[in-house]
């Protein structure tokens, strides 16, 4: 598979590219960066000095001139871009025969009249838009092998729903009560632009955008089922916890919990079961997601946390996994493979 990255100067960009390059189903042709980027012109190992040897291409400035020239030599592209400019450009490189890896949020969420609530724009492409399919590697390995748009899901929405779906798509869970998730991530969410908010002496763990977050409606979406999102920025660089508390119907056992997890995850190496409550030191640098849960059977709860690195399973290695999923890979595939060698 010839592929583009777009979107190559940011973190998410960058680990993906390493990923990229340790995989030998996968050739990197083009590294591009926006228009005015300050990184046009350099090579990818100048800006990110981790990766000389590893990756030198040339990063390129995005135009309608280097989309005419590049459209004919690539079979995929990934965004790591801005959620407007994915959505704007997805559906020409779909007509174009070009499969699409969406990591921005430009196709998430399914409702068009969403995108101005929660992502500030109107979204103008409907037809991509209604093609699209949602990118959760372990639950939509069918819809991402068929579709030409994959919109890869958030990294809250990634361990939020990892924790959610065993009980939700079981029905396992009292319907309609209360379903809140707490999250907590480290500041490379953010992404690599300076700001005040995400200066590491500026920073202290506090809550942010509750009941307005734009991952709210895309966790209640591929659920099923109505949430409360909580996130919280913490002062560390990579990582994620997200962990769920539900009410479960009155019959349901500790047992049927407990299968409902193995069940869902026996054949996923990358999500580990782990038998204690997660640690994202456990995950950083790493594609696995590590999910532990307890049930409270006296008062009918369970309590489901699933520890992330935000960059890699949240975002740039699951891209990898559904990448994985369209050439008929396993989608841990390359994946376990960097992770035995210390590549990440």
């Amino acid at each position: 598979m010839k592929v583009a990255v777009i979107g190559a100067s940011g973190y998410v960009g960058a680990e993906l590219i390493g990923l990229l390059s340790a995989h030998d189903k996968i050739s990197l042709e083009y590294l591009v960066v926006s228009e005015n980027s300050s990184s046009a012109d350099m090579t990818f190992s100048q800006l990110h000095p981790r990766y000389l040897g590893v990756c030198d291409l040339p990063l390129v400035c995005f135009s309608q001139a280097w989309f005419d020239s590049a459209i004919q030599n690539i079979d995929a592209v990934f965004f790591a871009t801005p959620h407007e400019f994915s959505a704007d450009w997805a559906q020409s490189f779909v007509d174009a025969g070009v499969k699409v890896f969406d990591l921005s949020g430009g196709f998430r969420l399914k409702d068009s009249q969403d995108y101005p609530t929660y992502y500030g724009f109107e979204h103008k492409h409907l037809t991509a838009l209604s093609q699209a399919k949602y990118g959760l590697a372990e639950w939509e390995s069918e819809n991402i092998a068929t579709t030409q748009l994959v919109a890869v899901p958030g990294c809250y929405p990634t361990a939020s729903l990892l924790s959610l779906k065993p009980l939700t798509a079981n029905q396992l869970h009292l319907e309609n009560s209360l379903i809140v998730v707490n999250g907590i991530s480290g500041v490379s969410g953010a992404g690599r632009k300076a700001s005040l908010a995400t200066s590491f002496y500026e920073v202290s763990l506090t809550p942010y955008n509750i009941l307005q977050h734009r991952h709210q409606p895309e966790i209640s979406q591929e659920a099923k089922a109505q949430v409360i999102f909580n996130p919280h920025l913490a002062p560390y660089k990579r990582g994620l916890m997200a962990t769920v508390t539900l009410q479960l119907k009155s019959s349901v056992t500790k047992e049927q919990v407990d299968q409902a997890f193995e069940q869902a995850y026996k054949n996923h190496p990358l999500v580990r079961l782990t038998g204690s409550w997660p640690k994202i030191d456990n995950v950083a640098h790493t594609p696995f997601a590590d999910l532990h849960w307890q049930v409270d059977a006296e008062k009918q709860v369970a309590v489901v946390s699933c520890a992330i690195d935000n960059l890699l399973k949240g975002a740039a290695s699951q891209a990898v996994q559904c990448a994985n999923i369209s050439l008929g890979l396993p989608s841990e595939y390359s994946l376990l493979i960097q992770q035995n060698k210390g590549i990440n």
